[in-house]
């Protein structure tokens, strides 16, 4: 072995200029493998960073009747389908060890009513319980205006591309209650200097909630705090956040703090028949077994006279306000679940949809990236265009490594059938191009690794930033941070050794088959 590193190093003295195309070929290759791959793993780490932990966990479980996985970005806000028994579910989720965190919320579209008799906006709009919300994604947002609000208070929270989108479509300028106009902010988000006898400013928003059974419900909230997401901007800030309470009023969905009514058995029974029984319930034969002294539309039914009745319902008392059980008791539509650390999504989501099932809970989960509908898909797929783009570069590589090693193979013709001439065997003459490329791989395939994480480091330093969803997406959030891990770096190393492996099989097949004959024909 140490012969035929020493005729190698001898080999890739004597062909300098070769050796050098070929070294040069080398370090770009694992210069771009090496960026291609700190780009891949900064895009994971920053959707796992910045979706998974900012804005929607690892899991969201919905209803089993929702038709869809995709939640949280449907087409024309198309209605989710609602949860009922949040109470059940939270009882499951918190006996499970493989769950960290989990959220309730209200998730659904709503128009924005122009009170200057302009066009009206659209918004989706997440109902949250503020406190607890900030308890799942602590810190992944941030007031520019305005406050958040606290556990029980009410009232909207507007992002700033959303701000400037109401104002751009419907010409309203919204900041939060007894706050003043910012000039700056207006500034930085318009582009433009403020015309203070144009701007229609507006401290509450009115939401206009309809569902799919023609209803329609409209709130007036005022707006708390103008705010930025951390991360992705663009993308969460298609979002309203409003309390759960103001999300059921004007969803038209059940409130926790609804008045609720005693009822006995019977009457339970007579709620729950069907349409079809309801008619046999005011049959003749109904009446005619009825007490003389019932009570049927304010009269008697045998003497057709008015009489007082004594039936009464007894209402519960109406639920508090900052009751956490009252207001979990009404209904949600999605629940964001983390899982601890250590538990994959794939095994999370067969556990979480095993006790689901189990404890017949009416539901199923779902992955973030379902959920997220197509930017959860357009993430698969441009980080499936960054792996297919440093597949590219491995077949772009090893195409010209081969065309390079077989044209210094065959110009090495005289030397290879000297060396044969004299007893040097294929095998002899396969290893020690072998050798040669192997020298050539760790010199400059390693400067190429080396330049690549120099280069990784230093990316961050240029804060390129992007507003545009997709290009987010790429980034992993909104400023393009690579990153490689010590894994990241192996991987690199074994998938440059594989890529200088297949490249020289040809070469060498090549070299072997020259004959002392060749040689001496050539001279």
């Amino acid at each position: 072995m140490e012969l035929i590193l020493k005729i190698a190093w001898r080999n890739i003295l004597r062909h300098k200029g070769k050796s050098i195309i070929i070294g040069i070929i080398i370090f770009l290759g694992s210069l771009i493998m090496t960026l291609g791959n700190g780009v891949i793993a900064g895009m994971e780490h920053g959707l796992q960073k910045n979706i998974v932990a900012g804005f929607t966990g690892d899991i969201v479980i919905i209803s089993e009747k929702q038709e869809t996985d995709n939640v949280l970005f449907t087409v024309m806000g198309k209605a989710i389908e609602p949860i009922y028994n949040f109470l059940d579910i939270k009882k499951m989720l918190a006996q499970k060890e493989y769950i960290e965190k989990f959220l309730p919320a209200g998730r659904d579209m709503a128009m924005i009513l122009n009170e200057e008799g302009g066009a009206p906006g659209f918004a989706f709009l997440l109902g949250v319980d503020f406190g607890k919300y900030e308890e799942m994604f602590p810190h992944s947002m941030k007031p520019i205006e305005g406050k958040l609000p606290k556990d029980n208070e009410r009232g909207a929270i507007i992002p700033t591309n959303r701000r400037k989108e109401f104002y751009d479509f419907m010409g309203l300028w919204y900041l939060p209650s007894k706050e003043k106009f910012n000039v700056k902010n207006f500034k930085e988000a318009v582009k433009e200097e403020p015309d203070m006898g144009n701007i229609k400013l507006k401290d509450s928003i009115i939401f206009l909630g309809y569902s799919d059974k023609n209803t329609t419900q409209d709130i007036r909230l005022d707006v708390k705090g103008i705010v930025k997401f951390n991360a992705l901007n663009t993308i969460f800030g298609h979002y309203n956040l409003v309390d759960i309470e103001s999300f059921r009023e004007c969803l038209g969905f059940f409130s926790g703090v609804s008045r609720q009514v005693n009822l006995s058995e019977e009457k339970k029974k007579i709620l729950e028949m069907e349409n079809e029984n309801l008619d046999e319930l005011f049959s003749e034969g109904v009446f005619a077994d009825l007490p003389s002294n019932a009570f049927i539309g304010g009269k008697n039914k045998k003497t057709a006279a008015p009489i007082q009745t004594d039936l009464k319902l007894t209402p519960v008392p109406a639920a508090l306000p900052g009751s956490d059980i009252d207001k979990e008791a009404g209904a949600y539509n999605v629940i964001f679940v983390k899982l601890k650390k250590g538990i994959s999504l794939e095994d999370g989501l067969k556990k979480i949809n095993r006790d689901l099932k189990e404890n017949n809970l009416k539901s199923r989960a779902v992955s973030w990236k379902k959920a997220f509908g197509f930017l959860g898909s357009m993430a698969i797929v441009i980080k499936g265009a960054l792996v297919g783009f440093v597949m590219l570069i491995f077949f772009v590589a090893v195409i010209i490594i081969v065309n390079t090693l077989t044209m210094a193979a065959i110009e090495r013709t005289t030397e290879i059938g000297m060396m044969r001439a004299i007893g040097a065997r294929k095998s002899f003459i396969g290893t020690m191009f072998l050798g040669e490329t192997g020298i050539l791989t760790v010199i400059f395939g390693g400067a190429g690794i080396i330049a690549g994480v120099i280069v990784v480091k230093i990316i961050p330093l240029f804060n390129i930033t992007s507003d545009n969803d997709m290009v987010q997406l790429l980034f992993g959030g909104d400023s393009l941070f690579p990153v490689l891990s010590l894994s990241d770096i192996f991987i690199t190393t074994v998938q440059l050794l594989f890529v200088t492996t297949i490249a020289v099989i040809y070469p060498i097949k090549i070299a072997k088959g020259i004959t002392p004959l060749e040689a001496i024909a050539r001279d």
